[in-house]
């Protein structure tokens, strides 16, 4: 068996945001960063880590096909009201038939514009942060 077969690619991710297939996304990347605290004691010369928690972070470029940004932060920079957002991400192995799929939740756009120079395609690029996920399926 060739193992690279095995090896997923993004030719097989798709992202829903609010249940809304976005077919123009060029990249997807989200990250959970763990916050840890310094615990030092008398006597002892280790530091230990406390976890606090965990923060969430991603962004999206999509290839400019769309005003997907705008149509989102427009009015919520002006306004200061968020619209709730949920981004799935799927990536699939056709090879194996395995996915991994994750729920991210209280998504938080932070900016929106895009990105143009001559003889290239247009970019969008979206950062976001998320307060909650969920592990659906692990590959």
């Amino acid at each position: 068996m060739n193992k690279g077969n095995n090896v997923v690619s993004g030719n097989d991710l798709t992202v829903w945001i609010n249940n809304e297939i976005w077919d123009d996304t060029k990249l997807a990347e989200y990250k959970l960063t763990g916050e840890f605290e310094d615990v030092t004691f008398l006597g002892d010369p280790r530091t230990y880590k406390k976890y606090l928690g965990f923060g969430g972070e991603g962004t999206l470029t999509l290839n400019k096909m769309h005003s997907r940004g705008a149509s989102i932060l427009a009015e919520a920079f002006k306004t200061g009201v968020f619209p709730d957002i949920k981004i799935v991400v799927k990536i699939a192995n056709k090879s194996t038939g395995k996915a991994e799929r994750a729920i991210l939740t209280g998504v938080v756009f932070s900016e929106f514009g895009s990105s143009t120079e001559a003889k290239a395609v247009a970019t969008e690029e979206l950062p976001f942060t998320f307060s909650d996920y969920e592990m659906l399926e692990l590959l």
